[in-house]
């Protein structure tokens, strides 16, 4: 697989402000959220003992969330098909999820984790799966087969869960929670996925720069990106790893990348992923309006 970060950087404006900046520098924390490149940006004197709290956070909830840590939640619901007394985050971001689903007439399901790793295992051989690798793994998908309660998680036999377009927001919003309840603000959370806590600490929107172009002020609201080809299966890097749980192939490239704003980092992660499987804009203009929050930032076309 080709691997590229997520098309998102933060305009340099939003580090170094003449006069401003002198006066009230803003520290970078810099780490790791599920894979992918995290940092926090803030003005206070205590930004790194507040940053080691946010590292710690963040390892807490990779211990609930990650496909890559053998005892996670997530990883031990895979593994048995049930999870007893389920951590209340994981509950929360798959009831979001399980909404996300619904307002996207499928497009967005959870339950593609065993199409996911046909892809990648295909890949590791240098091919694509097959017809009938596609139709075992979408034989384990189905959302109607997961069961959220308090007591305990369950899906069919053979189901797994992927939370990779999702994830990386919730943790930006929970974060994000952690610090507010400290009292603090004016804060720029990026996990993959931006959410701002307050402005900048200038008093003016974060602005945040698309790679595709333009920027987006944020300020007490969250942003996220989602490109087909932001990993790929194929050596031509055009078989992209957002994949339609209706029809068990890839998102047709009509889309670059799409970024939308939210209310939540996670609400605004899992729409702008459903949104890669529309073929216009109308049409995701119609599924965000079930969403007060949502806004198109940018969609640009492949």
């Amino acid at each position: 697989m080709t691997n590229r970060r997520r098309f998102l950087a933060i305009s340099a404006a939003a580090i170094a402000l003449p006069g401003m900046m002198r006066a009230s520098p803003v520290y970078t924390w810099q780490g790791v959220a599920l894979g992918a490149h995290a940092t926090l940006r803030l003005a206070h004197p205590d930004a790194k003992a507040i940053s080691a709290r946010v590292a710690a956070e963040i390892t807490r909830l990779e211990d609930i969330f990650s496909l890559y840590r053998e005892d996670s939640a997530l990883s031990r619901l895979n593994r048995t098909g049930k999870l007893q007394n389920p951590p209340f985050e994981l509950l929360e971001c798959l009831s979001l999820a399980g909404a996300v689903h619904t307002a996207s007439g499928g497009r967005f399901d959870p339950t593609i984790q065993p199409l996911w790793v046909s892809y990648a295992e295909a890949s590791l051989r240098g091919a694509l799966p097959d017809e009938r690798a596609i139709s075992k793994a979408l034989a384990l998908t189905g959302w109607d087969d997961v069961t959220l309660d308090a007591s305990a998680i369950t899906m069919r036999s053979g189901m797994a869960l992927t939370l990779n377009g999702i994830a990386q927001g919730y943790i930006a919003d929970r974060v994000a929670d952690m610090l507010s309840a400290e009292g603090l603000t004016d804060i720029l959370i990026d996990t993959g996925e931006f959410r701002a806590l307050g402005t900048h600490p200038n008093g003016n929107a974060w602005p945040v720069k698309l790679a595709a172009g333009g920027e987006v002020p944020l300020a007490t609201r969250a942003l996220a990106t989602s490109a087909p080809l932001g990993t790929t299966f194929d050596v031509g890097a055009q078989v992209g790893h957002i994949l339609d749980p209706r029809t068990g192939l890839p998102a047709e490239l009509t889309w670059q990348e799409i970024s939308i704003t939210a209310d939540s980092a996670a609400l605004a992660d899992a729409l702008s992923t459903a949104a890669c499987l529309f073929t216009s804009r109308s049409e995701i203009g119609e599924f965000l309006k079930q969403f007060r929050s949502a806004k198109l930032e940018s969609a640009l076309a492949a």
